[in-house]
């Protein structure tokens, strides 16, 4: 039985220590490469005196444009991430054909023969129920198909028109079925018809795993149904919408304050913060408060609320839509099935906008990673280019200032690596030197000491060193 106090800890072999510590001394040399990698991507002051032509001042305007360029694509992508998350609908019209037929009726004469004494059978009179759906297309695009008709028949009209191929006919996949639409399905038959009929329900099975694919069950355009009966029925057929987010039915209540009769969630918090806004009833000191006016006291019964809980307080007041109720009879008499048609309905149904795939798609496009590291790399390449452009122009300004007075120059330059070997021997005075007074180190600016690219790659390296925690 082990016991319950507490464990010494193993000790480290000489080979996992020297792994750690070789591990330690990468990470540290990966840290002096990142310091010392550049990342300056602006030219050096005074650049355009010593180059030919404007080539300095057309990078600047190239940069100022990649500035504004970049603000642009990431402000779009934003709108486009916010568009999608907003899961914005468009509304379009279901059609709903509903008709029945009937088999082995008395006026159909069930096969017998008239002229036998022995009426017997067994074939029982009963019908079939047909409930099919199909997503409208919009009108702009059946005036576009008219317009191709039109121009179709013109084209064949004229007698000097040269002959061309046919166009392919592109056809347009069926995204939306029935049974999308809808998350049950019901049939109420009369109350004299309860305990004889079977019951007709259909529920939509949930999606097996993270595949978005419906199973087959929850993937069609029309339900049939067969029951046994020889008298006309009028029965009711109770379709139970399923929208993604789920709207509800708002309470009276809160409808005086949001002005919607049903809505998903998240547009009655916005509808109630709007109101909340537009009232002035936000308090001064806390904002995340509110006062309630004689709306807001009717629908939550308090005297002051809080932003965060709108979600708890608008729950009472919703309820689940009610079901679309399609009225239909039932003929089984031979007068109607001499010429039988069809009862149709036209239910409004919310599908996403057409554009939401197109923006997904943008979105989740796998060159846009590729494209970034591309970005990427020319970016380093190009401050490397810099780089080298600040060395070159260091040089340029060295030989410039000697060659303007060789003499002074040269006993400038002897007196400061004379400091420099001092303070690195160790032999300098605090002050720094016998003709240093210590003010160019405490100076700061575009001149100082600590601008010159050795002083500032000294700091980089000196803030990216990691210390190496020892082992024990």
């Amino acid at each position: 039985m082990m016991s319950s106090g507490p464990h010494h800890q193993v000790p480290l072999t000489q080979a996992q220590i020297a792994q750690q510590q070789q591990t330690a001394a990468m990470q540290v040399e990966m840290a002096k490469r990142r310091s010392r990698k550049p990342t300056d991507k602006n030219l050096p002051d005074n650049i355009d005196d010593c180059t030919v032509g404007d080539m300095a001042a057309r990078y600047r305007q190239l940069r100022d444009f990649e500035r504004r360029l970049d603000a642009t694509m990431t402000r779009k992508r934003l709108d486009i991430v916010d568009s999608v998350n907003r899961s914005v609908k468009r509304w379009k019209t279901l059609r709903v054909w509903i008709t029945n037929t009937a088999e082995d009726q008395v006026w159909q004469g069930n096969g017998l023969n008239v002229d036998s004494f022995d009426f017997s059978s067994n074939l029982e009179p009963n019908y079939r129920v047909k409930i099919e759906g199909r997503l409208l297309d919009d009108d702009d695009d059946l005036d576009k198909e008219d317009e191709d008709s039109e121009d179709a028949k013109a084209r064949s009209d004229d007698p000097d028109r040269m002959e061309e191929d046919p166009k392919p006919k592109t056809t347009r996949a069926l995204k939306y079925r029935f049974s999308h639409f809808f998350k049950a399905l019901s049939v109420d038959f009369p109350s004299n018809r309860k305990g004889i009929d079977q019951p007709v329900e259909w529920k939509k099975p949930e999606r097996a795993g993270p595949s978005s694919n419906l199973p087959a069950a929850a993937d069609f355009d029309e339900l049939t149904f067969k029951r046994s009966g020889d008298e006309n029925l009028n029965i009711t057929i109770n379709l139970y919408r399923h929208e993604e987010p789920e709207r509800y039915a708002i309470s009276q209540e809160l409808e005086n304050i949001v002005d919607m009769s049903e809505a998903t969630r998240q547009e009655i918090v916005m509808g109630i913060w709007e109101y909340i806004k537009l009232m002035g009833l936000q308090e001064d000191e806390e904002k995340r408060n509110f006062r309630c006016d004689d709306l807001l006291k009717k629908a939550f019964g308090i005297e002051t609320g809080s932003i965060p809980k709108l979600h708890d307080y608008i729950t009472p007041h919703l309820k689940p839509l009610p079901p679309v109720k399609l009225p239909y009879t039932i003929r089984l008499d031979e007068e109607f099935h001499r010429n039988p048609q069809p009862t149709i309905y036209d239910v409004r149904v919310a599908v996403d906008d057409p554009l939401r795939e197109k923006m997904l798609s943008f979105l989740s496009n796998a060159g846009y990673a590729n494209m970034l590291k591309e970005a990427a790399s020319l970016d380093d390449q190009l401050a490397i280019i810099i780089h080298a452009i600040h060395v070159s122009k260091a040089k340029h300004a060295f030989l410039t200032s000697l060659s303007e007075d060789p003499a002074t120059f040269v006993k400038d330059w002897l007196s400061s690596q004379k400091r420099d070997l001092d303070v690195i021997m160790g032999e300098a005075m605090r002050g720094g030197g016998e003709d240093a007074t210590g003010d160019e180190w405490r100076k700061g600016g575009k001149d100082s000491i600590w601008s010159t690219i050795n002083a500032r790659e000294s700091v980089t390296v000196m803030l990216a060193k990691q210390p190496i925690q020892p082992q024990r």
